[in-house]
């Protein structure tokens, strides 16, 4: 598990756009927050600022107290899911899911044990010899989320995974997204712009706007009290 803390961050890019202001923020070891806002408003960069895929303009990022606001993304041991899945073509189901474990050298038989292990869990044993391109949409985002979670990292981030899919794989899959989160203990940090989404799988939510955070809470604190009307 990992605690975040993001302290007096901001993201402006090389035009002078400005993404992300003054952000503070904390995420608990094993918390699941979501964060939400219209397109355009900062969540996206603030995501990759703490996956280590956009580099901070100033500020501090800090994963369990270490600085890392300048460390290359691969040393953050953070998984991340994307809303296109991300899926080598050429590789079978089960070669996409082993990846992580093939690159840190993990024995043969440990990989395929924990690999059977993960595919059972998200429903997806019967496709492991397939190819990305013969399965369907909700399956290639099962894949991304097996090949994310088989190494058990200390975070997870995922960027709407959910997106592309239709009403009724985006329910059935945000309730496997909650119980593979609750099951890895991990800490995660989810982005999208459906409220609904939100309150099913967080157990806080921060809502931006305009590059500025507005308000983080339960989905009750933020319907029962909130700040503003952003």
């Amino acid at each position: 598990m990992a605690h975040i803390t993001i302290n007096n961050v901001n993201k402006i890019y090389p035009d002078g756009t400005p993404a992300v202001s003054n952000l503070n923020m904390e995420i608990a070891s094993g918390e699941f927050l979501c964060i939400i806002g219209p397109s355009g408003c900062g969540k996206s960069s603030t995501l990759r600022m703490l996956a280590g895929l956009e580099e901070v303009s100033s500020g501090q990022i800090l994963i369990d107290g270490e600085d890392v606001s300048n460390t290359p993304a691969r040393d953050r041991d953070i998984a991340m899911v994307f809303e296109n899945y991300a899926l080598y073509p050429h590789l079978t189901v089960r070669e996409n899911i082993s990846m992580p474990l093939v690159a840190r050298n993990t024995p043969k038989g440990e990989t395929k044990s924990r690999v059977a292990d993960i595919a059972a869990r998200l429903s997806i044993e019967s496709q492991l010899d397939k190819k990305p391109a013969k399965l369907s949409g909700g399956q290639r985002q099962r894949v991304a989320l097996a090949r994310a979670m088989i190494r058990n990292p200390r975070m997870f981030i995922m960027d709407e995974p959910l997106g592309h899919l239709e009403a009724y794989l985006r329910i059935e899959l945000r309730r496997e997204i909650r119980a593979l989160h609750e099951s890895s203990g991990g800490t995660t940090m989810y982005i999208t712009h459906d409220q609904e989404e939100a309150a099913a799988i967080s157990d806080r939510i921060a809502i931006m706007y305009d590059g500025v955070l507005q308000q983080v809470g339960t989905f009750e604190e933020l319907i029962d009290h909130p700040v503003n009307r952003m």
